[in-house]
């Protein structure tokens, strides 16, 4: 529902996300209708990356009691929201939406804080998610709009005394956990699925991008949803992740993460699960492609949002007769690159904690320490990590086979589809990959041979348009996302059998 441009004024917005921090500037958790203050008396803090580090906003630490609370009451909630009819659940998602873009500064200004994002890059996160919530409303029509009827006379032996109706319902309460980097539209790509289809959420938003999912979810609160459809509960992922993950209120899962992901599918209770998982993105750059467009990809698809993207090119694979001039050209692009504060609207700004930083610089020693080329200088200031390409990179060294998520771009070098291909199958991960070549045989050549969830040819890696599908394999996850395939995650088949007195068939 596009509200023409819109925007709330500042006093506006103000007043409409007044409610949700307490007297002492943290934010509450949303229970049953009701922004609360934890009865743990204890507030958990995330910290601002661009700035040393420094405290940013604190969140309430929530008990095991009061996730429990959560559940139950969603589960009184789905209840009557699987009754609610389409058009109705539609209309919230639209309201959400709508109330998305009026009030869209204070989320984007708290990933600006909290995860470092560029502002630009964060206020379209916003508009982008509100698109999101409203394509959702329209498909989850139109999809969940229409059951099926099988007549039994097709199977050998019957005739059609059976009649067969096919309905899509909902799973119940689904658990969804967003990542730090998208924490908007990556929580709205699992609430509003979740809703249209007839569940109800508990949410755990992720330590950094808090804030920001915390005021996303009053727009929901806002738009009328009922108490309970929607709970969010807050505090560090170790100590109630496990808790919330292995609860029994959990009728489906939809995480998206790095590794934690792998434990929580060890540990969960048998119910449906969406994960993404990361991933070790390969783009092989075959001798006739465009190095332009190829060269412009690795920029892209390496170093925005400082390559902290499950979708981040994170190995380029180049073959050998082009590989100095495709170099040549990243090189250009890197030296181009801004690098800063994310108010300034940068290309590269802060990676998301100290501890990433300093996995990122141990992969780059160790490959330097093994021979590889640094194209750029090594250059860190606390968690700003400037971006670098390293030339060289060999099987024998962690960048070749670790995700950085970070603006570190690898090279490798290769003579064959056979080895580029290696790069690619042999990583545990298979999230997405990417093939620049004029030659169609070869690109779908190449693309049918990489085990990867998503190819892409002549383009880099992408999570989108948000309607297509997005799935990785072996280590990168379970399952699909894209609208629809979370819309058909999130529901079960139901089927209603009318057994006819005889048989009859249907004549106009």
């Amino acid at each position: 529902m596009d509200t023409g441009g819109m925007t709330a004024t500042v006093a506006e917005t103000a007043a409409f996300y007044e409610h949700i921090r307490s007297g002492d500037g943290a934010f509450k958790f949303l229970c049953n209708g009701e922004w609360r203050v934890s009865t743990s008396g204890a507030v958990c803090e995330n910290v601002n990356p661009s700035k040393a580090n420094a405290p940013c906003f604190q969140f309430q630490a929530c008990t095991p009691a009061e996730v429990d609370e959560a559940y139950a009451t969603a589960k009184v909630a789905h209840k009557t929201w699987a009754r609610t009819p389409l058009h109705k659940r539609a209309h919230i998602l639209h309201k959400a939406a709508e109330l998305m873009r009026r009030h869209q500064g204070p989320m984007a200004d708290a990933m600006v804080l909290e995860i470092a994002k560029a502002a630009k890059d964060a206020k379209t996160e916003v508009v982008r998610s509100a698109d999101l919530l409203d394509y959702t409303a329209e498909e989850g029509m139109r999809l969940l709009g229409q059951g099926k009827l099988l007549n039994s006379d097709s199977f050998p032996g019957s005739e059609r005394n059976k009649l067969c109706m096919v309905t899509k319902v909902p799973l119940g309460v689904v658990l969804c956990i967003p990542p730090f980097n998208y924490p908007v539209n990556l929580a709205v790509s699992k609430i509003g699925p979740a809703l249209i289809a007839g569940n109800a959420v508990v949410m755990k938003p992720p330590t950094q991008g808090c804030a920001s999912g915390m005021y996303m979810v009053q727009c929901f609160h806002a738009a009328g949803v009922p108490p309970g459809l929607v709970n969010v509960v807050t505090g560090r992922g170790a100590e109630i992740g496990d808790y919330l993950t292995t609860h029994p209120g959990a009728s489906c899962i939809s995480f998206t993460g790095g590794d934690t992901g792998l434990a929580v599918a060890r540990k969960a209770p048998m119910v449906p699960m969406q994960m993404e998982l990361g991933g070790k993105d390969a783009c092989i750059v075959c001798s006739d492609a465009n190095l332009d467009l190829a060269a412009a990809a690795v920029l892209k698809g390496g170093f925005s949002y400082s390559g902290q993207r499950c979708t981040a090119v994170k190995l380029v694979v180049a073959f050998d007769d082009i590989a100095d001039q495709l170099i040549e050209k990243v090189c250009a692009g890197i030296a181009k690159l801004k690098v800063g504060q994310p108010e300034d609207d940068v290309d590269i700004t802060a990676v998301v904690s100290a501890k990433s930083a300093d996995y990122i610089q141990g992969l780059v020693e160790d490959a330097a320490s093994k021979g590889a080329d640094l194209k750029q200088a090594w250059r860190r200031e606390d968690n700003l990590v400037w971006p670098v390409l390293v030339d060289g990179v060999t099987e024998h060294m962690r960048l070749c086979w670790e995700e950085p998520f970070g603006p570190v771009v690898p090279v490798v070098r290769v003579h064959t589809e056979e080895q580029a291909l290696r790069y690619v199958n042999e990583s545990r991960y298979g999230l997405q990959g990417c093939v620049f070549t004029r030659d169609i045989d070869r690109a779908i050549r190449l693309a049918d041979a990489m085990e990867t969830g998503t190819v892409q040819i002549n383009g880099p890696p992408s999570r989108g348009p948000d309607h297509f599908p997005f799935q990785g394999v072996k280590d990168s996850g379970i399952g699909s996302q894209g609208i629809t395939n979370s819309i058909e995650t999130m529901t079960k088949i139901k089927t209603t059998v009318i057994n006819l007195a005889k048989p009859s068939y249907a004549l106009a």
